[in-house]
């Protein structure tokens, strides 16, 4: 008897001693996972269900900074999916982003949303839409086709930084933009780095944009000191950092530029300690409209 209460308590023990089974690791959601919300957000979307789309009961949804019940805006009014859908997949934070083309009503807007994800299920959509070129500045959507392969080239893992280091990396660029030069901000570039905004290239290789444009480092640049930005997302694996930024007085230009700041999304491809491309989606808005998720 005096055994079995030993052998017994030796058991007890030895499980106490196991590191515990978190509930958040077991509701952890991988890079199937997140890419997986991205899918059923687009299919719920266009099929105007948003009961089909895994949320909790206090999700926030924002399109273009306003808060609005989910299935209001796009939800109404998007019809068809189209072939171009750029990830940016954040597991350690549970974030999936991406960018995409949908058709409404026969014409085709780019979107990029943000989804928060916590025990599988989304609390977090922040969304943008772009539907002209009055919204959007510049509206090349012809040329958003399918996703770039250099935006998705996966790095060897001894060509990738930290995540830390990642991002310090990508925010030289609004770091650049504030200075009115990369040069001066110490932006580092490889030599192939290209830029391209809704569609339209407007750096690297082969761009005709604007006298200057093919080299993205000494390219000339506006002094936009009033720049602030967030970090939406960190892709660890591919080496992608994804900025909101709001380029602040003086980014906008044509019809809709008065009071007008350029915000956008914007991607940076870092890997080798250098960024090797730049994708954004980007709109016109009133000068100081916060996004509705920027910190108290």
């Amino acid at each position: 008897m005096k055994r079995t209460v030993i052998t017994t308590l030796l058991l007890i023990s030895a499980a106490l001693a196991l590191p515990a089974r978190a509930p958040a690791a077991a509701a952890s959601c991988d890079r199937a996972c997140l890419s997986g919300f991205i899918t059923q957000y687009l299919d719920a979307l266009v099929a105007h269900k948003p009961g089909n789309l895994a949320v909790s009961d206090k999700v926030r949804f924002t399109e273009d900074t306003v808060e609005m019940k989910l299935g209001e805006g796009l939800w109404k009014t998007a019809s068809k999916l189209t072939d171009y859908r750029q990830e940016i997949l954040d597991v350690r934070e549970g974030v999936a982003g991406v960018h995409t083309v949908v058709d409404e009503s026969g014409n085709r807007v780019m979107l990029a949303a943000r989804l928060k994800v916590v025990d599988r299920k989304v609390t977090e959509i922040e969304t943008m839409v772009v539907r002209n070129r009055t919204e959007g500045m510049i509206f090349n959507i012809d040329a958003v086709k399918t996703a770039t392969p250099a935006m998705n080239i996966t790095p060897e893992k001894s060509q990738l930084v930290s995540r830390e280091e990642a991002i310090r990396i990508a925010t030289l660029y609004p770091g650049g933009l504030k200075a009115g030069s990369f040069v001066t901000a110490g932006t580092p570039f490889s030599d192939d780095a290209y830029r391209f905004e809704n569609g339209q290239l407007m750096a690297g290789p082969g761009c005709t944009f604007m006298r200057g444009c093919e080299n993205i480092k000494t390219q000339g640049l506006p002094r936009l000191a009033g720049i602030t930005y967030r970090v939406g997302a960190v892709d660890e694996e591919k080496g992608i950092v994804w900025l909101r930024q709001d380029f602040g007085p003086g980014s906008a230009m044509g019809g809709n530029a008065q009071n007008g700041s350029l915000t956008c999304w914007e991607m940076f491809k870092v890997y080798g300690g250098a960024i090797h491309a730049v994708e954004a989606f980007m709109e016109i808005m009133p000068q100081g409209t916060p996004s509705g998720w920027d910190a108290k």
